[in-house]
């Protein structure tokens, strides 16, 4: 069992940037911006050459999940929470071209990605599959070689630095679930107001409340925008998108012209289960299939399993009258804490754990927080969370042609639906009969994890990944 001691924040866990994936993409890119820390108390402008080497799970999958674009613009100096993301792939197609890029946007050096970015298909570094090492050589001879690794969610470590998490002085120090019962028991707080408690140790009350609110606005943003595109998913397997198809289909003609007024169209259909179940789909869908466009999505607790965590929120929103700020506030900050507790007991990593740590997670967050939002006990909403990662356990991630699309879209669906009816099942049980806890779950997660063949852990090579008659050359 990991005994992983850190201090996480609600700002850990749900992480702004570019899809597809937070292991792959916006790790390695945050990898790279780290990396130019360095490179600065050397001098910009005094480096020659840049050089990149993938390893494991991130040589593998790399092209398909964007690993390369990620390092790329990430050398460049660019903000994944910012840039762009209708900029990708010009930017990316004239460094191909060009050879050349900006690095830290100060210095051109040559590049080509073609050559200096290097896929160690079938080397891994000990302590994570998802490693990668930056070289850079200066004008007077000098080189330095730093390497990461990205450990799942956009969490990255430092080579050397494995065991430095950082750790704040927590009015609630929470390692297990056990310990999160703990404090809601003794101080008759909400799960949510116990982590609003802890936060104060990064920041204020109200600036907490709005950059929540804000990570609430890019979930909503991406879940709008994924419903009304249309066409395929890029990557050269095909895939059509179905959230815009679906949206249309749902709303028989209803209009709109806003965010709001849609959600007005949207409840204006009515509330039969069907029809709630397919709008969850539909929220789930959009924001993969922009995740998988290279969009703008919040790590929730990965962008492979983006999805989960919205749909339930917007489904809440939808037909639970839950729009109000303090409710969604509520929302992410008890699904946040759920996603430390995993992160700290087992893995975020589908590279370390299967999908089981991606959508597993993400459906474990979701039922927690709609449990809470509901009007549920702490002891419940432990109880949802425990029955969501319950039937996702031993969850391969197996990516058809490394791609976050087949079958990982579809899987956000599948648990959103199952955090909904965890929650459920919850709201209508007696906790103190349950003999499975949230800690069984985790470290039996975990357990899992530890047994799962390697195959099984996004390196496409696989599951379903190789059931289908495609190959590309990613992979």
């Amino acid at each position: 069992m990991t005994a992983n001691k850190e201090s996480i924040s609600v700002l850990d866990i749900f992480k702004i940037g570019i899809g597809p994936s937070s292991s792959h993409t916006l790790g390695p890119w945050r990898a790279a911006l780290r990396f130019l820390d360095t490179v600065k108390k050397y001098g910009v402008n005094e480096v020659i050459s840049v050089r990149i080497l993938l390893y494991g799970s991130l040589a593998k999958t790399g092209v398909g999940h964007g690993t390369d674009v990620a390092v790329i613009l990430g050398i460049c100096g660019e903000d994944p929470v910012t840039f762009d993301v209708n900029e990708v792939s010009p930017r990316i197609e004239q460094i191909k071209e060009q050879r050349k890029l900006i690095l830290n946007g100060e210095k051109e050096i040559v590049f080509d990605p073609a050559s200096d970015i290097v896929f160690l298909y079938d080397e891994s570094l000990p302590y994570h599959p998802n490693a990668l090492t930056f070289l850079c050589s200066f004008k007077d001879g000098r080189e330095i070689a730093e390497t990461f690794y990205s450990i799942g969610g956009g969490f990255v470590v430092k080579e050397g630095e494995e065991n430095g998490a950082d750790l704040k002085e927590l009015q609630f120090p929470i390692e297990k679930a056990e310990d999160l019962l703990h404090w809601c028991l003794k101080t008759g707080l909400s799960i949510s107001e116990v982590v609003m408690e802890n936060e104060h140790s990064w920041r204020d009350e109200a600036e907490t409340k709005r950059i929540v609110l804000n990570i609430w606005q890019a979930m909503r943003d991406c879940i709008y925008r994924g419903a009304h595109i249309g066409g395929e998913l890029p990557g050269g397997l095909g895939v059509t998108r179905r959230a815009q198809a679906l949206n249309k289909k749902l709303l028989k003609g209803r209009t709109y012209n806003t965010y709001e007024e849609w959600v007005n169209a949207i409840r204006a259909g009515g509330g039969s289960f069907q029809y709630i179940i397919d709008w969850v789909s539909c929220f789930a869908l959009a924001v993969n299939e922009e995740n998988a466009s290279f969009g703008r999505v919040v790590t929730a607790p990965t962008n492979g399993a983006a999805g989960v965590v919205p749909a339930v929120l917007q489904y809440f929103i939808t037909f639970c009258d839950g729009n109000d700020k303090d409710k969604i506030t509520k929302f992410l900050l008890t699904a946040s804490e759920i996603g430390s507790i995993f992160k700290k007991g087992a893995t975020l990593s589908a590279a370390m754990g299967g999908c089981q740590a991606e959508i597993g997670v993400s459906s474990s967050m979701a039922a927690a927080a709609l449990t809470e939002s509901m009007g549920g006990s702490v002891r419940q909403c432990l109880m949802a969370a425990e029955i969501a990662m319950e039937h996702h356990l031993g969850l391969t991630c197996d990516p058809v042609g490394g791609l976050v699309q087949v079958p990982c879209i579809e899987r956000n669906t599948m648990g959103a639906i199952k955090a909904i009816t965890a929650s459920q099942l919850a709201l209508q049980s007696n906790p103190d009969n349950a003999l499975v806890s949230l800690d069984d779950v985790v470290n039996t997660m975990w357990e899992t994890a530890i047994d799962m063949n390697h195959k099984y852990k996004e390196t496409a090579e696989g599951g379903l990944a190789l059931q289908l008659p495609i190959s590309l050359s990613e992979c």
